[in-house]
Parts: C-alpha cells; structure tokens; sequence
C-alpha cells in the first residue's frame, strides 16, 4: 500500500474521526434528485496513471446536471485535461475552451497576485494596509494589517452594513470608498471571520495602489501572459463571454422557475455550515454569515449576467478555464516556476503558505479553515493533506496546489449547491488525484525507468 504520511489520520476504511473533522463540513451534496443514470462521454487527454480522476469525473456528470471540466498537473506535467457534460440549460456540450464562473475560487488567484507583489518588494505582510492606502486608515482600521486581511482577521466581513445593495459591487469604486468609511466589526486581530465578498476588493486595492495597475489588467498582464493561461479573467472582456457556462441550479417551486442565483447562494450556504456545525457540534453564529455573504438585494443579484462576469469581484467571480487555475497552482506547487516562468521565489511561498494560526473564537465560518494566507487547507474525501493549499468555491469549483506531491488540481462546474467552499465533488476529484499521484510516485520508485511518454492519449483510449 501506498504511504500517506500526510494525510491527516486516515485508516483503512477512509477518514477517522479526526480527518472527518476537516472534511465534514464540505460533504453537503448538491440537493438535485438523482435521475435516471446517462452514460456521460468525455473529452480531453488522460496519463493512464490517472483514470481514477476520469472515474470520478464521469460519475458526478452521471449524478448532477451541468457539465465541468478536471485539470491535473503532476510534477510539472499535465496529466489530466478532461471535460463534459453540458454549458447551458440547452445541453449543449461542453467544449474544451468553456469557462465557468467560479465563485470564491477567484480568491485564491487574487491571493496569488498579492504573493508576487510581496515577493517584489512592493509590500510586506505586517506593514499596516494603510501605508499604501492612506484612507483606509479611518474608522479605526489605521493598524490593520496585510497579513490580518490575508488571513480573514481584519474583521471587515461585515459587508451588509456597507452598502445599501448588492449592485453596488458592480462599482469598485463605491466599494472601496464603503470599506473606507466602516468601522471594523470587532477588534482586528481578535478572531477569525471569513471575507466572503469583501477579500476581493482589500487585497484588490492593496495590489492597485502598489501597482497603480487594474486588477483586471494585473491578473492578464502578471499571470495569464506569462504562463500562457487560456481561460482567466477576473473582469472579462465582452468578446470572451461567449466561452462562458451558464450557471444552471436547481428548479424550485410549482411553475418550475429558478430562483436567483444569489439567493440560491446564500440558502444553500447557510444549508451547509449548518449541516458540518449539528456534525460537529459547533455553535453557527448566523448573523455573522448574514452580514459576510447577504448585502441588501442580494435575492435579485445575477452573477452569471454579462455586467456582472465583465465587473471585478476578486472575491467571487472569476470566470476560468480547469486547465488555467491548474497551471497557476502548478507553479506553486514547483516551487513558484514551471516551464521557466517564475512566479514566486520559494521563501516568499513558504511565507505564503505557512498555516496561520487562527485567535480566539470563529465567525462567519465555524470551522478551523487551516488558513494561509489567502488559502485555505485542502479538504478531500480521504482526508486533508498537511502541506495542500488552495481555494474552493461555492458551488462546487476549486483549484490547490501540494508541493510535497508536486501536484496540482483545477475544477470548474456550472450547477451544483453546497457549502461556500465547495461540495462533494471537489472533495472526490481530489482525493482521486492524491490517490493517482502516490500510486504514480510509487511505481516510479518501484521501477527506475523514465517518465511515462503517452501523455496526451486520447481519453476515448486510454482508460475506460
């Protein structure tokens, strides 16, 4: 067998109690009746090694609706490249350059993005926010720093008391004049309160008033140029959003009419915590999550409207391909590089990447994330890998990185409720790709040869 030294106390029989800990409250299925099962076809390039991961993607596009795509990076190759199922309500296919919105996986990119900046130079994680952005000192935020915006401690969470809709998020510059002008929510530094949709425009200002660079333009110019990425925009321009998924949810009601998607959001949301907290026996403070992830108005928000995908929500709506977010955590997982392109330096990583101890109680969020800065843990079906870092979204989408491993892992889905950070599925494709990357690395120790040359086969012949 296989060692998992890393896994947190997994047995035989998969997670004991204490990995269940740290996976429980992402298990909330997405709440679609599981319909009569259709063979779902798929489409891309798979290393035989991996066909597990394919397994595991065939089986979701068997049991939900939608489509999605998987992208795995191993030791500096990619190794899986499938997708499926359908992109719109009309069931037409999927196809290999479609994108999705994917919610609070954009955090992790806009994470990233401050990393490098941090690596330049151009700030530090213990500087006050202020000493780049004068006028967000007032309030009483003059002592907040980067590194408590980084690891939800700032306690600016609070966004239903900042602004009078959710429209408002469409205007960044309403937004940062509100952050400006309201009072933290609790001391800073005092606990720790998940930034549901105000992480994106802190680290977002941060990044432009060190960069005097658009946070569109930042994530073109500083990651999608340079590794040669197909598929990622936060802020897209008009001529890409013919790529985009429609986001499709559960029908609700007699007349068989959606609800709004934020709505949507928010129900399953709180669906889920409340689920992993009665697991867990946690208190859930609803109101916190109220006020992280419910602005005024939020029951008529779309974030599947064009306005909506072309604005900047570097907390949430960053519309991207599986096999751009894989390659993005590819480079971390190589140590900040792959194929010569370096984003970070690896002390920088290691800062980056180092577990950040949470203070005192927990709001929004009840759970110990095992924050970074910017990342969270990684939360799989078999357990949690100790050196894994990344960001999952509602809905189902993620993308992480596992240095120990050199492995990475991109999925974007279309349809799908859960918890804020994903749902069973991402769990599954992970565990799929932590399983497929340790038999790999076993049987290369196993047999000194080179590496595998049929990358590229065709999914059709490789596993079935």
């Amino acid at each position: 067998m296989t060692p998992r030294t890393d896994l947190a106390s997994e047995g035989p029989e998969g997670p004991t109690s204490a990995a269940k800990f740290l996976v429980s409250p992402f298990m909330a299925a997405a709440p679609f009746s599981r319909s009569r099962s259709r063979r779902s076809e798929l489409d891309g390039t798979l290393h035989p090694a991996f066909g597990r991961v394919a397994r595991a993607l065939r089986d979701q596009l068997e049991t939900t609706p939608g489509g999605a795509a998987v992208c795995v990076y191993h030791r500096g190759e990619c190794v899986v490249d499938l997708w499926g199922g359908a992109r719109d309500e009309d069931r037409r296919p999927w196809l290999r350059d479609t994108m999705a919105p994917s919610f609070s996986t954009t955090k992790g990119v806009a994470s990233t993005l401050l990393h490098m900046m941090v690596d330049r130079g151009l700030l530090d994680y213990d500087e006050p926010v202020a000493k780049h952005w004068p006028e967000f000192a007032g309030a009483g935020k003059a002592e907040i720093t980067v590194r408590q915006v980084l690891a939800h401690q700032s306690g600016l969470y609070h966004i239903r008391q900042m602004i009078d809709d959710a429209d408002r998020m469409l205007d960044w510059d309403y937004m940062i004049r509100a952050i400006e002008r309201t009072p933290p929510a609790h001391p800073p530094g005092e606990r720790t309160g998940y930034h549901g949709l105000t992480y994106g425009y802190l680290v977002g200002e941060i990044l432009q008033r060190v960069t005097q660079t658009s946070f569109a333009e930042l994530v073109r110019r500083e990651l999608a140029e340079p590794l040669g990425l197909d598929g990622m925009y936060v802020g897209a321009p008009a001529e890409e959003l013919h790529r985009a998924a429609e986001l499709l949810f559960p029908r609700q009601g007699a007349l068989g009419r959606r609800g709004p998607v934020a709505r949507q959001v928010l129900r399953a949301g709180t669906a889920g915590l409340e689920q992993g907290a009665r697991l867990l026996n946690l208190q859930l403070d609803v109101r916190s999550i109220i006020d992280s992830l419910a602005p005024r108005g939020i029951e008529h928000f779309d974030f599947g409207a064009a306005d909506t995908l072309q604005a900047s929500i570097p907390a949430a709506n960053g519309l991207f391909t599986a096999r751009s977010l894989a390659r993005m955590y590819a480079a971390l997982a190589g140590g900040g590089e792959i194929d010569g392109v370096r984003l970070l330096s690896e002390q920088t990583l290691r800062r980056a990447t180092h577990r950040q101890r949470g203070p005192g109680p927990l709001s929004v969020i009840p759970f110990d994330m095992r924050w970074r800065l910017g990342y969270h843990g990684v939360f799989t079906s078999i357990g949690s890998p100790r050196h894994a870092f990344g960001h999952f979204g509602f809905g189902g989408s993620g993308a992480w990185a596992d240095p120990s491993r050199e492995l990475a892992v991109g999925l974007i889905v279309n349809a799908g409720l859960g918890t804020p950070f994903g749902d069973a599925r991402i769990a599954r494709i992970s565990a799929a790709a932590l399983r497929a990357a340790d038999a790999r690395s076993d049987s290369r120790r196993r047999r000194t040869r080179g590496p595998f040359r049929g990358l590229g086969t065709p999914f059709a012949s490789a596993a079935r």
